[in-house]
């Protein structure tokens, strides 16, 4: 038996994508995990940027998503401009 969307056997891993593009997981990966492997294929920084709080997450819907959530099959995930923390910072800071 095969994963219809990777042509591997189900046990090789999940497939998820960041910003439209597809990168295969292992099962029980993180949305950071899916961040690190779409990295690592394509280039860029996104996990170190949700890492440092510079970007931040969301589901398919635009909803905001933790780094450390597990993943199904299928993931859409979107990586965002942190405006909204940014300013809180910049608030404590001038505070």
């Amino acid at each position: 038996m095969t994963d219809r969307t990777t042509g591997s056997p189900p046990s090789e891993g999940i497939r998820a994508y960041v910003n439209g593009r597809g990168v295969t997981v292992p099962r029980g990966a993180t949305a950071l995990d899916a961040l690190d492997a779409h990295d690592a294929a394509f280039g860029g920084d996104e996990g170190a940027a949700v890492r440092e709080g510079r970007r931040r997450l969301t589901d398919s819907r635009g909803l905001p998503c933790a780094p450390d959530t597990p993943l199904a099959g299928g993931s859409i995930l979107r990586v965002v401009a942190a405006r909204a923390r940014l300013a809180e910072s910049a608030d404590e800071a001038g505070a």
